[in-house]
């Protein structure tokens, strides 16, 4: 009984220290703007994914890459949707080093659909560099790097407030509130109007942020549709066979009871 009790008291205590942890890690919650790509019907909003990749694109861009996605990627079922001739405009946006040619040489191209998305350093020490020693990361599976996914994300892009008093902050550190420490090296990138929709959409900071969160959630998961749509069918037919194994069994088991 003692040593019951003892073990008891420890993994009270354990839990008790791994909660204080994640309080302390986490003191703001998460905001959730309502996710429509959430849940067991959930699909994303094409609209919503293309306005996403202009914020990527005018605002994200310049610092962050997304190297695992192609430009391709942009037109395929389940994501953004954008024609191929719209694909294609895109890619043309964006030069690429290609070669060597017939002479041996590297040269530069416009990107292609098949081209990976263009990073906007040529190395991870240029990125380093260019940033104050702080690596921007890249954003391709962000989503699925972060605790809190897509309600991370997106707080984070709104948790930007002025340091509360007596917390001094070094040149370059900005204060956003859900960041672990409190303390973050990006400025603010998003302000009202920071962009235009093509769709007239508001382009207001919480817009922005859902959208390019949407995008992000996209492009760590671009199959989430096509895995729901399974998830369903195989719940479908695993209900259909629970029934039919049922009644294959009442009535199996009515023959032998009758003969009983």
């Amino acid at each position: 009984m003692k040593s019951f009790l003892k073990f008891f008291l420890i993994i009270s205590f354990f839990c008790l220290k791994v909660s204080f942890i994640s309080a302390a890690e986490q003191t703001e919650k998460l905001l959730n703007p309502g996710w429509g790509f959430k849940g067991f019907f959930g699909k994303f909003d094409r609209g919503s994914l293309q306005r996403g990749y202009q914020v990527y694109t005018e605002v994200c861009a310049a610092c962050h890459s997304m190297k695992y996605l192609s430009y391709r990627n942009l037109s395929e079922t389940g994501g953004p949707e954008f024609t191929k001739d719209q694909v294609k405009a895109i890619a043309s946006q964006f030069e690429v080093n290609d070669g060597p040619n017939d002479d041996g040489e590297m040269f530069t191209r416009p990107a292609r659909p098949a081209d990976n998305f263009v990073s906007p350093y040529p190395n991870e020490k240029a990125a380093i560099a260019a940033n104050g020693g702080a690596y921007p990361p890249d954003m391709s599976v962000l989503v699925k790097a972060r605790k809190g996914g897509a309600d991370y994300i997106y707080s984070l892009l709104l948790g930007y407030e002025d340091p509360p008093s007596g917390l001094s902050l070094d040149d370059g550190v900005y204060y956003n509130k859900y960041m672990a420490g409190n303390k973050i090296k990006m400025s603010n990138p998003l302000s009202d109007g920071l962009v235009e929709y093509g769709d007239g959409t508001s382009a207001t900071p919480e817009q922005m942020a859902k959208d390019v969160t949407t995008f992000l959630v996209w492009a760590a998961e671009p199959h989430l549709e096509a895995r729901h749509k399974i998830g369903f069918r195989a719940i479908i037919y695993l209900i259909i066979l629970s029934i039919l194994v049922y009644f294959s069994m009442k009535k199996i088991w009515s023959r032998v009871e009758s003969k009983i």
